[in-house]
């Protein structure tokens, strides 16, 4: 029988609240006031937007939009449906002409590498302007994607603060629909946009519905092979993304470094409170 106590429901107005602060905080503590977001068009980007002006005041927000030649007209529209309703500042930049030289010695069936070649792409104008706007990079990726490595390392997965990094799929569209986030862009199927006719689910081979009523018992809830299939999981869908999350661990982490020290960065040394700061 399921835990009834692992509820994939959420306070939105707490939640609201606390990743508000957390923006703000964060942001501030590295001594800046602003931030650089990239939107897609998609429900995460759109939320993590949306709740950065929040935090900061829209102002203080530039979203990028950074097309491909394969991007679909309505990423276009809801895109900049997300920056007129949020009135942060915006930008777009066309990528094509900084990736067309890549493209041009990988197959065209190789989507994958083709793909993770635009998300390091859009990383770098990101990084740029996050320099010329003095903001920090806001990510946009949900606790899902995480879990399971649905992101390119570099990619869409960089970033010096993650807004929506602790909600699965299901409570970002919870978030963004108590958010009055439109519902064209909350319902429409996920995707990245890499390339044509992709989605997230059709990749992934299940919806986000099922991933996450799982991923909470594995993850929150601890549950072990055994007792997600008790709970009424079937074995080979269990299998199949503790197989996901233990091959993407090192999406997850800083590069290990090999200790040879009494004071390892990331091991030993965590933090600079040592100084007092």
């Amino acid at each position: 029988m399921t835990d009834q106590n692992l509820s994939l429901e959420i306070n939105t107005d707490l939640a609201t609240r606390i990743i508000t602060d957390f923006v703000r905080t964060e942001i501030q503590r590295a001594g800046f006031e602003r931030a650089v977001i990239g939107v897609s068009g998609g429900v995460d980007s759109a939320l993590s937007c949306v709740l950065a002006a929040k935090a900061l005041g829209p102002e203080k927000v530039l979203a990028l939009f950074m097309p491909y030649a394969t991007t679909a007209k309505e990423s276009r529209l809801h895109a900049q449906q997300v920056i007129d309703t949020s009135g942060v500042q915006s930008e777009t930049i066309e990528i094509t002409p900084m990736i067309e030289p890549l493209l041009a010695d990988i197959p065209e069936d190789e989507l994958v590498r083709r793909g993770n070649i635009m998300a390091r792409i859009r990383m770098l104008v990101l990084y740029d302007r996050s320099a010329s706007f003095k903001g920090l990079v806001v990510g946009t990726g949900n606790k899902t994607e995480i879990l399971l490595g649905y992101s390119t390392l570099y990619g869409d997965n960089a970033c010096a603060l993650n807004p929506i990094g602790d909600l699965y799929k299901t409570q970002v569209r919870q978030l963004a629909r108590a958010l009055k986030i439109p519902s064209e862009i909350i319902n429409k199927p996920p995707s990245a946009d890499l390339w044509v006719g992709q989605t997230d689910e059709d990749e992934l081979g299940f919806t986000y519905e099922e991933i996450d009523r799982l991923l909470i018992h594995l993850v929150d809830g601890r549950y072990d092979l055994e007792a997600c299939i008790a709970a009424g999981f079937k074995k080979d869908f269990v299998e199949a993304l503790l197989k996901r999350i233990r091959q993407n661990q090192f999406k997850r982490m800083m590069p290990p470094i090999a200790k040879l020290s009494n004071r390892t960065v990331g091991y030993d040394f965590l933090y600079p409170r040592d100084w007092g700061t």
